[in-house]
């Protein structure tokens, strides 16, 4: 049966494995010592046989201690395969375990005092099991201990004393050692009970901040943003995905650990950093860094750099902690923010003016009768073509009003381009086949294991598309093949299968200031334009859950503006008309 605990001995609960090996651990020390004593008594032994003292008492005594205590040093996996089998039982000895290694040591050394009377003084070795009952065995056990080692020392102090005639002092002798062993198994057990305590609290702070560590690695992975952790040298020590994904075009960055040194597009993050060093101040209000890639395209990024030890010690800091944003995020963010009323009151504004344009228009139309000279005629059909535009952007505005409605259909993708496609030209006069200006090619489309299907309202897709291949044609060298329509279809991965839409162009390439502002409203470069073309197509791609961009290929690339919309793929089964 197990030895009974008390309270403050007990141990708290379950303990983890940990503490088991780490109580393995002491006891294996302290077989070491008896293993130890042990062939000190064979060398004791061996000195006194050849001087001729060859007690067999003696001798048989000593050569059974030495041979179990070397016995169960050799042999300690009897306690491992125990601690094994229940690594969260109390830590400390069994019944068996005391009886095989404290016992046999109390049994051994008062019989060793007995035997040897005055010629061996072997009351200090008494310490050794009552130090290992005060640390492995509980208190009221280890106390235990050290009254059967006080009651033999006091049964051999009375035998020494009768024969001697000297049994007062060899009795207080005898009290103030068993005063000792009482000391000593106290003393070591409130020890043993401080660092039991002293270790669970140790783990159990290890503990939390291991779960704290995975935490902060859930958090930064769900980031949006970039975080890169990167010491004084360039080395990444760690990178959430954002980050990754904003390293590199297309595709991710290798896992962390990886060096920023040495790779060409990584040097304005490399500056940064030696910048962040000799300038924290500045550092933390934030940079923009142009990143170029391999293949020509190239990304701006805000970059934010944070010491964790604060700004009196920059000069210990060996890492920093870069927060990276795509700047075009960053923009599109704040034009959302500012945008957000404004929607609103534009749409009020677009409903109220519709009234007076259509009397206007209508006013217009009565004056057109009742002209007579060519200039009553030409402001009349000013006025008209002025009506016309303010009804075209009144109609734009309303088009991206914020409102509930009905959800979009899901539609055949290459069906429903391929009309757009043909319609556009037929408006535009363009002839068909292999010397046409539009081009149509799709890519991977083969590879898809269901019927592709998006949702999305045909007529805005229709907008979305024809307004790409306005700016195309507008801006485009008019040469056949100038423009090129591809759907291309992309596997699973985190959010399903997605379709990618492009419209490419050979017209000269965009600036850095004009890409900026791309799908700001009112943002046009020609003097009639109304500058809310491309900014409806992105409302209308997020409305259906798709997203539109742009990018920009090498000039060994003959379509080097590239404007593509992404949209994800019905899955297989849903509603051809619920969304």
């Amino acid at each position: 049966m197990p030895w009974p605990t008390t309270q403050s001995d007990a141990p708290e609960g379950a303990q983890s494995q940990q503490n088991s090996l780490s109580f393995l651990r002491t006891y294996r020390t302290f077989l070491s010592a008896r293993a130890l004593l042990a062939v000190v008594l064979m060398g004791l032994l061996a000195g006194n046989w050849l001087m001729g003292n060859r007690s067999p008492i003696w001798i048989v005594t000593a050569v059974g201690y030495a041979s179990m205590a070397l016995l169960l040093w050799a042999w300690p996996s009897t306690m491992a395969s125990q601690r094994a089998t229940n690594p969260l039982a109390p830590a400390m000895l069994s019944p068996r375990q005391a009886v095989l290694s404290i016992g046999l040591d109390l049994a051994f050394f008062s019989l060793l005092q007995h035997l040897m009377n005055t010629a061996l003084n072997a009351q200090a070795l008494l310490a050794l099991p009552v130090l290992m009952a005060g640390v492995l065995m509980p208190r009221l056990v280890a106390l235990a201990v050290a009254a059967v080692g006080s009651i033999n020392l006091l049964a051999a102090a009375w035998i020494q004393g009768t024969l001697t005639s000297s049994l007062s002092a060899q009795l207080t002798e005898a009290g103030l050692t068993g005063f000792g062993l009482f000391a000593i198994a106290a003393l070591a057990s409130e020890l043993a009970a401080l660092v039991a305590r002293e270790e669970r609290s140790a783990r159990g702070s290890l503990e939390l901040a291991r779960q704290q560590a995975q935490l902060n690695r859930l958090v930064m992975d769900e980031m949006s943003e970039g975080v890169l952790v990167v010491d004084r040298q360039g080395r990444v020590r760690t990178a959430n995905p954002a980050a990754r994904r904003l390293l590199s075009s297309p595709g991710l960055a290798p896992s962390a650990p990886f060096q920023l040194r040495g790779t060409p597009a990584w040097m304005g993050l490399v500056q940064a950093v030696d910048h962040a060093v000799s300038a924290p101040l500045q550092a933390e209000t934030g940079q923009e860094v142009l990143l170029r890639f391999d293949d020509g395209s190239r990304r701006d990024l805000r970059v934010r750099v944070r010491f964790t030890r604060g700004h009196k010690a920059i000069q210990a800091e060996d890492m920093c902690m870069l927060w990276l944003e795509d700047l075009r995020i960053v923009r599109a963010r704040q034009r959302q923010d500012k945008l957000a009323a404004m929607g609103r009151m534009s749409a009020g504004i677009a409903h109220e003016i519709r009234n007076p344009l259509a009397a206007i228009s209508q006013a217009n139309a009565l004056m057109g009768e009742d002209a007579t000279t060519p200039t009553q005629h030409r402001l009349t059909r000013m006025i008209s073509e002025n009506v016309v535009r303010l009804q075209h952007i009144v109609d734009d505005i309303l088009a991206v009003a914020p409102g509930a409605r009905p959800p979009a259909p899901a539609i055949d993708p290459m069906e429903t381009v391929q009309a757009i496609c043909n319609e556009w030209r037929l408006t535009h006069g363009l002839s068909d086949g292999a010397e046409s200006l539009l081009q149509l090619r799709t890519q991977q489309l083969d590879q898809a294991t269901a019927p592709l299907r998006v949702r999305f309202e045909p007529e805005h897709l229709q907008r979305v598309l024809v307004n790409l291949l306005d700016n195309a044609l507008r801006h485009g060298s008019g040469q056949p093949g100038a423009i090129e329509v591809t759907l291309t279809w992309r596997p699973a991965r985190q959010n399903g299968a997605m379709l990618v839409l492009s419209v490419g162009s050979d017209g000269e390439p965009l600036t850095a200031e004009t890409e900026r502002s791309l799908f700001e409203p009112f943002f046009s470069t020609r003097s009639r334009g109304t500058g809310l073309g491309l900014y409806i197509c992105k409302e209308l791609c997020e409305r259906h859950g798709a997203a539109i961009d742009y990018r920009q290929h090498p000039a060994a690339v003959r379509h080097r503006n590239e404007f593509f919309v992404t949209m994800p793929i019905e899955p297989e089964g849903s509603s051809p008309h619920i969304a």
